[in-house]
């Protein structure tokens, strides 16, 4: 969605601060320097806007206005274009815009997310010292490798084109390349292809590559990656980090971990092929079949949700940065399937909505599944997965991003748009008052039962409104009571209020609140926490009538370490991470308390807490069942800072 220069619109985002990511600053003395971080950050991760002449008093914002905005704006054109300052300019004068707020102008700078071949946009000469983006608590410096991604994401050659020197083709495993011939085969009984031998026919879809420059030819990653043996594949000179994983929670007892599970075990060649062809048919095994007859009368056992099914896992294996950490991970529960895989979107989720544009960092890999009918080329990917999805009338799909490490979360509820059991509960808390909600508003309200909250941004993806509406509607049903707001910017979400869901839910439906709740980049639940941390009656720190903090052991020893954070509202994440950790020496914590102490929202927290386990930072009380209702959290280093 375009950002809407004008008096109204800055009035909501001083207001409400969530339709984009906003940024506000007074410029007082001149450009601030730390808006050129934020400028970074913000191109580097989803974009968002910059106002200058607005000062901040607590938690709220007020326009103030500047001297002389024009010569400000001058400035800031002078900069932008100084290549010395900044790598690169993605502005243009319509982004740039002198508004009157309440009789104060102010300079307001819409910054959009940088293309995959810009990033990284960076601060100064250097881009491992001055390249930035942004997450739940501000904007960070990223570490080398981070920048390393961004830098290899430019490049027009597709990453999977390399060639590996000192490979063959015995490290390909034979009967993966027999099946794919016999795919092929089946879908293109004629092609001229079919005649060639394997070499020359692994040559025409890119899995053996000739440099016409160097003269040097051998296998190429995708082709590794695609019928590689898998010692050949995690070899040091290849793809070390490679890892797939499937896992499949179907079982009511909660002590059962996985009905089923496919990973690298020794039992069966484990590159993308063989992972493919085995994944799929446990992810459609149970999905309902209508009879239909195909033109030629013989019967099609086949559903748009097949399709869209075969599209996500696909568009996982395809679009992963095999670089990174923590691989594809393919989770299939009751309600839902979860596709997780390592890298950055290199679309932005308004491009990636419309469709139409399709940017993949394994081009190889995309065409060889599209030659035996597994991926779109077209960026209709996602389409067809919302259509399939649409079918059912099910609740939208949705896309999440996550960094440090980067990576990119689908999720497909196999749950009603407007599920009747969630009408009635919503029904119960509220009454008649329902009757009077827009479609809209329900919509909301809805979504914030089904999945434990609801955003302007999840709005977005399951309805046509402006986000300007959406956060009007939003905020007017904090106003009336009917959702508590969680957060600001960009990672603003609204909830239930927790009152009515005590006494209305006080034994929520487990295994739906550890998908509510799980965090996005984490490729599943090995770190999962649920609302069960904040309601157990362990700590009772839920209950607005008691002392927040009375329950936590050694609490004054305690709020002393967290005082920092109690008395700034933002941190550099290093610095909050310290924090956690000194928090969790010798004791074991849950995530409401580390909230509490911290005077911070329980997202924000479960997101820290996440990162920090996957590091092994903290340990979990119950590392067997991580949505445990009491589950707590430990330090395990000896001398944390």
């Amino acid at each position: 969605m375009p950002v809407i220069f004008n008096e109204k619109a800055l009035l909501q985002a001083l207001k409400f601060g969530e339709e984009k990511d906003w940024e506000f600053k007074s410029a007082k003395g001149g450009l601030p320097g730390s808006m050129w971080d934020s400028y970074s950050a913000m191109a580097n991760t989803d974009g968002g806007v910059i106002v200058l002449g607005v000062d901040q008093k607590g938690d709220s914002f007020l326009a103030t206005g500047l001297d002389d905005p024009d010569k400000m704006r001058k400035n800031f054109w002078d900069t932008i274009n100084n290549r010395t300052k900044v790598s690169q300019n993605l502005l243009s004068d319509k982004d740039v815009e002198v508004i009157e707020v309440s009789d104060a102008k102010v300079l307001a700078i819409h910054i959009p997310r940088a293309g995959r071949r810009q990033r990284p946009i960076y601060i100064g000469q250097n881009p491992l010292d001055g390249t930035y983006r942004r997450n739940y608590e501000g904007d960070y410096k990223c570490r080398p490798d981070e920048v390393g991604r961004m830098l290899a994401d430019q490049s027009e050659d597709s990453l999977d084109s390399r060639i590996l020197e000192h490979f063959r083709l015995e490290d390909l495993d034979p009967a993966s390349v027999q099946q794919y011939r016999q795919r092929f085969s089946a879908r293109s009984p004629a092609h001229p292809w079919l005649a060639l031998d394997t070499k020359a026919f692994l040559e025409k879809i890119g899995a053996w590559r000739l440099d016409r420059q160097t003269n040097a030819e051998g296998l190429t990653v995708a082709g590794l990656l695609m019928f590689g043996e898998d010692e050949a594949i995690r070899d040091p000179l290849a793809v070390p980090d490679f890892h797939l994983d499937y896992r499949e929670r179907l079982a009511d007892d909660p002590s059962v971990r996985w009905t089923d599970r496919l990973t690298f075990d020794g039992t069966w060649v484990c590159n993308l092929l063989q992972f493919y062809q085995r994944v799929v048919v446990r992810l459609t095994a149970d999905i309902k079949i209508p009879f239909q007859l195909e033109p030629g009368l013989g019967r099609k056992d086949d559903t748009v949700v097949h399709e869209a099914i075969r599209e996500a896992l696909a568009n996982a294996l395809i679009h992963a940065d095999y670089r990174g950490l923590g691989g594809v991970v393919i989770d299939k529960l009751k309600d839902r399937f979860e596709f997780s895989n390592p890298g950055m979107l290199l679309v932005g989720f308004d491009q990636l909505l419309k469709g139409g544009i399709s940017e993949c960092r394994n081009k190889i890999l995309q065409t060889m599944f599209s030659l035996v009918g597994y991926g779109e080329r077209a960026g209709s990917g996602i389409d067809k997965i919302r259509r399939g999805w649409a079918s059912q009338k099910w609740r939208s799909p949705s896309m999440q991003e996550s960094f440090r490490p980067d990576r990119v979360q689908l999720i497909l509820p196999m749950i009603s748009f407007l599920p009747e059991e969630s009408l009635q509960r919503l029904s119960k808390m509220f009454g008649h008052r329902l009757e009077g909600l827009t479609a809209l508003e329900s919509q909301a309200l809805v979504t914030a039962e089904v999945e434990g909250k609801v955003s302007n941004s999840r709005l977005q993806e399951v309805c046509t409104d402006h986000p300007a509406d959406l956060s009007r509607t939003l905020q007017g049903l904090v106003a009336n009571g009917f959702l508590e707001q969680v957060g600001k910017g960009r990672w603003c979400e609204y909830r239930l209020p927790q009152s009515l869901l005590e006494a209305f839910q006080p034994k929520s439906r487990p295994e739906e609140a550890m998908f509510l709740f799980n965090d996005a980049g984490s490729g599943g639940n090995d770190v999962g926490l649920t609302t069960n941390d904040v309601s157990s009656p362990s700590n009772d720190l839920s209950s607005p009538a008691n002392d927040a903090t009375k329950h936590i052991p050694d609490n004054e020893s305690l709020l002393a370490i967290a005082q920092p954070a109690r008395e700034k509202a933002k941190l550099p994440p290093e610095q909050m991470e310290d924090l956690i950790i000194a928090l969790c020496k010798g004791r074991f914590l849950t995530a409401s308390e580390l909230a509490q102490l911290l005077k911070r929202g329980p997202g924000t927290t479960r997101k820290y807490l996440t990162q920090l386990v996957k590091r092994q930072a903290l340990r979990m009380k119950y590392p067997e069942d991580p949505s445990h209702p009491e589950q707590a959290y430990k330090s395990v280093m000896e001398n944390p800072a």
